[in-house]
């Protein structure tokens, strides 16, 4: 933790630009930069809104632009092959991940009382998610028999849906597993949340539409779902190709409307 110590009447915006500089010269990100002024202001406005105020005056405190976002995702052939070189303890995790866009930690918390096995429902309720909003999806056919295998040779009466390597508790971290499953099928070192990416790139895709896509992944905030709906040049081509599509459609309707017409003009005048 990165931190200066200053009496608050010293905190100005020009010793807050001294705190950006040297926070930039040690390498440190905007991102990482700004969470920190966030905090600051957080707190001299908690100081300030008190009775009596601790606080006199809060400083402007300027923020860094942030470009963060990583435009990492799975093509399908790339998730089989990561799946098959994952551990077995892992691979229906991944499936989980790769069809529904959840975040991990909402996954490894998954207990089956979550699940209601006769509607194939997976529910998470306000408080489990990061933005605090209730969330429900349907499993399909692959996350149906996902559920049923599962719960069919089930050993212990431990509440969480996916275990560890030794069945013991739920699963957390897997970093070593998964860097050598990213070397072994040689896609290159990939993010987990890249899944998050993926799955709704997929449901965009598929025709899913994007407000029932927000509400599967999880997206409250609209211009961050954008963030995550990526465009490829195969998305470019396969745009041009159905706009292509469309307008010979146009046309050919066109072609025949004014054939129509010219038909029954000379009908007209042959009568």
């Amino acid at each position: 933790m990165f931190e200066i110590i200053m009496p608050i009447p010293e905190i100005t915006t020009p010793k807050i630009n001294e705190y950006i500089e040297i926070r930039m010269q040690t390498k440190a990100a905007n991102a990482t930069i700004n969470r920190e002024l966030s905090a600051s202001k957080r707190l001299l406005n908690l100081g300030r809104n008190q009775s009596p105020p601790l606080v006199e005056r809060t400083p402007y405190i300027p923020m860094l632009k942030e470009n963060n976002a990583r435009k990492g995702f799975f093509e399908h052939g790339e998730y089989l092959a990561l799946k098959d070189a994952l551990p077995e303890y892992l691979k229906d995790f991944v499936t989980f991940a790769y069809k529904t866009g959840w975040r991990l930690s909402e996954i490894s918390k998954l207990t089956w009382s979550q699940i209601d096995r006769k509607q194939g429902i997976v529910r998470l309720e306000v408080g489990e998610t990061k933005n605090d909003e209730a969330r429900t999806i349907y499993m399909d056919s692959e996350l149906t028999a996902i559920m049923e295998a599962r719960w069919s040779n089930r050993r212990n009466l431990l509440p969480f849906f996916f275990l560890n390597r030794y069945e013991n508790d739920r699963v957390k971290r897997f970093d070593k597993a998964w860097k050598k499953a990213c070397k072994d099928d040689k896609i290159g070192l990939r993010h987990f949340h890249d899944f998050r990416r993926t799955a709704v790139r997929n449901m965009v895709r598929s025709g899913v539409p994007e407000r029932v896509a927000m509400m599967i992944s999880g997206h409250k905030i609209r211009s961050v779902f954008d963030r995550y709906n990526i465009v490829n040049d195969a998305d470019l081509k396969l745009a041009t190709a159905r706009q292509e599509k469309y307008l010979n459609s146009l046309a050919g309707t066109i072609s025949g409307t004014i054939a129509d017409f010219n038909e029954k003009k000379r009908a007209r005048n042959n009568s």
